[in-house]
């Protein structure tokens, strides 16, 4: 049967998740279409997407570039906005199926609401937005009858395992990592490495800040959070497994023992084909994995004393509330000075956990008490700069 074309809006296209998706839809315009395209501030690769693609609205959330987006596209049929608001707006559209949120961080939040809200699936590759507010967000997306989509390789991963398995019992979710390029480093390593060794991810290709959360395993730890809400687990059933060569994205174990993996090759095209494409499986021309060129596959605990973050995010879970948020909070605060070499490595996590430490703790956080906690957070957290 002919699956209906889906109208998609990118949040963030000009990011890696965005590019790649695009690259999706471009192998499969039968099916899917663009409706939307927003950008933080690449504008000129913004403006080459809208013209291949010609979205019904683009929006440039850098109000700076508004008049030079708006020129450039002023031959072709498409609207032009500027502005965070704008793109909280634009998921409202009615010619809108599903929002991919490849934005970055807490940004994501307020966008996936009002799409929720106005009954659009979600593409979620903005782990930020459950961390921060995975309640929330969870019962928005029931009350709304709302699916939400992981396009996180080791989420998808876990959804694609459920398949055919929701009336059965999770024992656990194991969560993969690949440890990053410090893998194996201990403290006195650590306190010498640069952003430009925290960059070099030995399996993905990402934007910097997920890779810089990559190299401290916060990353792991921000995944450990969205899984919790995604599935409905609680932290002491979602357990971190070092898998260097990132071909096992995630595994589920059933109360029988029985386990089942997703793999593949690390492509983040995968899951989000997968998550554009649900319940269908559409053939593509990615590459195949090759067992014989695989022929050993690694497994080890992670190293919560040398990479505190992952303990730290458990410790987040735990209290519940709306401490996620001020860790997420803090940790966007700490990744953006690490890579404007205003601190080093190691006090990324010293910092992170004075921030959880001195902020005040809201038991049942709304949206508002969201809002206050990330600008509490990241206002005191920069106070702790020097």
């Amino acid at each position: 049967m002919q699956q209906q074309k889906k109208h998609i809006a990118i949040l963030g296209s000009t990011g890696s998740i965005g590019t790649q998706a695009l690259e999706v839809i471009d192998q499969h315009k039968e099916y899917f279409e663009v409706e939307v395209l927003t950008a933080n501030n690449n504008a000129d690769l913004l403006i080459r997407q809208a013209i291949r693609f010609v979205p019904n609205v683009v929006v440039i959330a850098n109000e700076e570039k508004y008049q030079f987006v708006k020129e450039s596209l002023a031959n072709y049929p498409i609207k032009v906005y500027s502005g965070t608001d704008a793109i909280a707006q634009v998921v409202e559209m009615d010619t809108i199926n599903l929002v991919l949120t490849a934005m970055v961080g807490y940004a994501g939040l307020l966008p996936t609401i009002n799409a929720i809200k106005k009954g659009k699936h979600i593409a979620l590759a903005n782990k930020e937005t459950l961390v921060v507010a995975g309640e929330l967000i969870t019962r928005l997306a029931a009350e709304n009858r709302v699916a939400i989509l992981p396009v996180d390789s080791e989420h998808s991963a876990i959804f694609q395992c459920l398949q055919g398995e929701w009336h059965n019992k999770i024992e656990k979710i194991i969560l993969t990592a690949s440890g990053g390029p410090f893998l194996g480093k201990d403290k006195e390593f650590l306190q010498h490495v640069s952003k430009a060794d925290a960059l070099k991810h030995p399996c993905w290709e990402m934007g910097a800040k997920i890779t810089i959360d990559s190299a401290s395993l916060m990353n792991k730890g921000l995944e450990v959070i969205e899984a919790r809400w995604l599935f409905h687990v609680p932290a002491n059933q979602i357990e971190v497994v070092i898998h260097p060569q990132s071909i096992i994205h995630s595994m589920v174990q059933f109360t029988d023992g029985s386990i089942k993996a997703q793999m593949g090759l690390p492509d983040m095209k995968l899951p989000i084909q997968y998550a554009f494409s649900f319940p269908n499986r559409f053939a593509n021309d990615f590459p195949r994995l090759d067992f014989t060129k695989y022929t050993s596959l690694t497994f080890g605990k992670p190293d919560t004393d040398n990479f505190r973050n992952l303990a730290l995010a458990y410790y987040a879970l735990d209290k519940g509330g709306n401490t996620p948020c001020i860790l997420n909070a803090a940790n966007e605060v700490v990744v953006d000075a690490f890579l404007k070499d205003q601190i080093g490595f190691l006090e990324m996590s010293d910092i992170i956990e004075n921030s959880l430490s001195r902020m005040s703790y809201i038991t049942n956080p709304g949206y508002e008490d969201f809002k206050l906690s990330n600008r509490e957070t990241i206002a005191y957290t920069k106070s702790l700069i020097k």
